[in-house]
């Protein structure tokens, strides 16, 4: 497979922030991690980012390319008009050059307790706890959430307004809620339908447009919109 060239234009950030151009040659099935990789080995070892498993497994390297939030490492340049353009992740504060400060949308998901508080404490001879297959389908798609942040930084809402609770932590929460063997829905769902929860959520469905596991955090988002109304129709009886 004969190798091409282009140009790659990273949006770089020391003191100020600049694009700083880069030729390379490839092949076709180079994604723009390689790429990125390739430039700091053999042109610039300054330029900063973030990568780990090369799998779409970690999430670390999501950037912006071509305007769109994706993990670079399942991007290919062969596919991208060029010249190509990577950006730092939108709606985050930027550390240096292509990695953002995440600790906000971190603490947010933090704060919907995603763990489980069991119906009952079961001592080990008692066995496991049990989950049919159907109840595990209720949860399943919420599950593949690997934190990779893309989904902040295609919100529009949580780019207006910082205090939005934002699309990952929308569908922890959601996991948790739909999971049989959790006790500590109500108190959950009591801080996800808060003054910055999730009706706040314009259901413009960006996050879900740039999932790379296919989460759909829109759809949890309105889910917990229905669980709230629902519990609060049930609070007037």
């Amino acid at each position: 497979m004969a190798a091409a060239g282009t140009q790659i234009l990273v949006k770089r950030y020391l003191s100020q922030s600049f694009y700083q151009t880069y030729e390379i040659r490839f092949q076709e099935d180079i994604t723009v991690l390689d790429a990125l990789n390739c430039i700091k080995a053999e042109q610039d070892p300054t330029l900063t980012y973030r990568w780990s498993c090369r799998m779409g497994i970690c999430g670390s390297c999501a950037a912006v390319v071509n305007g769109k939030p994706v993990l670079m490492c399942q991007t290919y340049l062969g596919n991208l008009k060029q010249p190509v353009k990577i950006e730092p992740l939108r709606n985050f504060p930027v550390i240096k050059d292509l990695v953002v400060e995440i600790d906000d949308a971190f603490e947010k998901m933090r704060s919907v307790n995603p763990y489980m508080e069991h119906m009952k404490k079961k001592a080990l001879e008692e066995g496991e706890y049990e989950q049919t297959p159907a109840q595990l389908e209720k949860l399943k798609q919420t599950s593949q959430c690997i934190k990779c942040m893309l989904c902040y930084s295609a919100c529009p809402v949580y780019g207006f307004d910082k205090n939005f609770i934002g699309p990952a932590a929308g569908a922890l929460a959601y996991r948790y809620n739909a999971d049989n063997r959790d006790e500590s829905k109500k108190e959950r769902l009591d801080t996800v339908i808060g003054e910055k929860g999730v009706w706040n959520c314009s259901f413009v469905g960006e996050c879900s447009n740039a999932c790379p596991k296919r989460v759909d955090p829109a759809l949890a988002l309105q889910r917990l919109k229905l669980m709230g109304s629902l519990r609060l129709v049930t609070s007037l009886q």
